[in-house]
């Protein structure tokens, strides 16, 4: 049942391919994910700033690939919540 999910590194050839617009829409997603668990970014964008190619993320000039794992991690905490109301709320 359960997948491994490795880490995407900084340097993953993938995390060239990002475009201004679409890290947009994942800061979108992040903070709609993140709200609720106080992750609060409402000034982050995409970074002038690019390192080998990528663009940073203007948040402390996170790589994209930092972006993904934080989404990441707040969809597991999401389904661990719906494991927890699935189970009556009794553990957690």
């Amino acid at each position: 049942m359960s997948r491994h999910r490795f880490p995407v590194a900084p340097t993953d050839p993938g995390m060239h391919d990002y475009t201004a617009p679409q890290i947009t829409t994942l800061l979108g997603e992040l903070n709609r994910r993140g709200l609720p668990h106080g992750l609060l970014w409402g000034s982050a964008a995409p970074g002038g700033t690019t390192l080998d190619g990528r663009i940073l993320v203007d948040f402390g000039h996170a790589p994209v690939s930092t972006l993904l794992h934080l989404l990441h991690l707040l969809h597991l905490l999401h389904l661990l919540h719906l494991l927890r109301d699935l189970g009556g709320g009794e553990h957690g």
